[in-house]
């Protein structure tokens, strides 16, 4: 736990939370700013910054945490659809630097809107970037 880290606080009981699940790796809790109702967080109770310090046995357990919870809340919360949010670094949206992962019911006109504009790129840009970005295992 890192202490000056507000989440791993709430990951780990230092402060009172409005938790839903919990286990020896995680936290889940309802989100206090909530998008939609039941908006909720995924914390590891171990301090990670982002995806890319998580170990991968985290980021499997997390995955599956994810779609066990998703798969509950929808049937308690009757809701329309699911959206399952992680940021990493200021310009993807993170304002705290410990890992976490968004649960976030969707309900028919919500107001709410995670979407992006589509752009349009170079056929010859694909493929340059498709080299650059092929993983070779």
């Amino acid at each position: 736990m890192k202490d000056d880290c507000i989440f791993c606080k709430l990951a780990n009981g230092v402060f009172p939370t409005n938790g839903i699940y919990e286990d020896d790796t995680f936290k889940v809790i309802l989100d206090a700013g909530p998008a939609t109702k039941g908006h909720a967080l995924i914390l590891p109770k171990e301090h990670y910054a982002n995806i890319y310090e998580l170990p991968d046995e985290v980021a499997g357990k997390v995955m599956i945490l994810a779609k066990k919870m998703a798969t509950h809340m929808t049937e308690k919360l009757h809701c329309d659809g699911f959206n399952l949010v992680q940021n990493n670094g200021p310009c993807a949206g993170q304002t705290v630097f410990h890992f976490h992962y968004h649960l976030i019911p969707r309900y028919e006109n919500d107001g709410q809107h995670i979407l992006w504009e589509p752009t349009s790129p170079k056929e010859e840009d694909q493929k340059e970037l498709c080299k650059l970005l092929s993983v070779e295992e």
